[in-house]
């Protein structure tokens, strides 16, 4: 499945049917701040789902995330959620920040326990996602997205004790799972088959990360569990160097496994953006994504 026919002409569908959001990190700097707020500027034109925004390492940048939620539901028409973690707070802490979001008009958290390899329990903290799930609903209504690993989280003990996770998850009243990255269709569509056959019942939308950076990217894959199969890595190979051609090289490939997850029924798509907007846009365009305005116009036209 390619997103051009043979002939060069673009595949795409008569009318959107599919829908993105897209996950943005706090800045730390001035010049970020610029950064992120002209990709989220780019990226809003797309009439995302909605716009998540993480909270750090062991909670460093909860502020952060606090702040960029807030201005971007004052600057912006973009539905906010804002990611929550179990890390280096109590519950009564945890509790206080979820209702204070919910004052603020945030309905959406992504509910994470955190930290991968380096977690520790606070001993008055929630013990995971599960349970932090359920202290969000006793709290509010929230709509409520967590984590899915296609390719197993790297602590979980096997691939069921995961799906178990998962689905105590879905039990404390997660709404959907928003999967790590990968880089080979087959692992999400494998994952995908698992929690069908396990009788879990809940959207599962695919995370998408458009490389920016190989050797980060391999790091960030190694930590987290997630496969570069051998021709992604030989196709990136060396590209740092040259970071026009790593930005076309890598959007193709994306893009081209979003081709494939669509063809097989996937129509739904969360970018990791890394706070750029071109890549992802780059990827969205060739789904048959357009702004408001282009498609406005296209209707005069006809």
């Amino acid at each position: 499945m390619s997103l051009l026919t043979p002939c060069g002409r673009a595949d795409l569908p008569a009318a959107r049917d599919i829908d993105v959001s897209f996950e943005f990190f706090p800045p730390r700097s001035a010049a970020a701040e610029a950064d992120l707020w002209a990709a989220i500027a780019a990226l809003e034109a797309l009439s995302p789902r909605f716009v998540s925004v993480t909270s750090g390492a062991g909670g460093t940048t909860r502020d952060g995330t606090q702040a960029t939620i807030g201005r971007i539901m004052r600057e912006t028409a973009l539905p906010a959620a804002a990611h929550l973690t179990c890390v280096g707070a109590t519950r009564a802490e945890v509790d206080r920040i979820a209702e204070g979001y919910w004052a603020q008009g945030v309905r959406h958290i992504v509910a994470l326990r955190g930290d991968i390899g380096a977690f520790q329990l606070h001993p008055q903290g929630y013990a995971g996602a599960a349970e932090l799930v359920a202290g969000l609903k006793r709290i509010a209504p929230f709509e409520i997205s967590v984590a899915a690993y296609p390719e197993c989280h790297p602590e979980s003990r096997n691939k069921a004790a995961d799906l178990d996770n998962l689905w105590r998850k879905v039990d404390a009243g997660a709404d959907r799972a928003i999967t790590q990255f990968f880089f080979a269709a087959e692992s999400f569509l494998r994952f995908r088959d698992q929690v069908a056959a396990i009788g879990l019942d809940v959207e599962i939308v695919p995370g998408i990360l458009p490389i920016a950076n190989v050797a980060q990217t391999r790091r960030f894959a190694a930590q987290c569990g997630a496969s570069i199969p051998e021709r992604v890595d030989r196709a990136i190979e060396g590209l740092d160097a040259r970071p026009a051609t790593r930005a076309l090289v890598c959007a193709a490939i994306a893009a081209d496994l979003c081709a494939q997850l669509r063809a097989e029924g996937v129509r739904q798509f969360h970018f990791f953006t890394l706070n750029g907007a071109e890549s992802s846009y780059a990827v969205c365009h060739l789904l048959g994504l357009r702004p408001k305005d282009h498609v406005h116009e296209q209707s005069r036209a006809a």
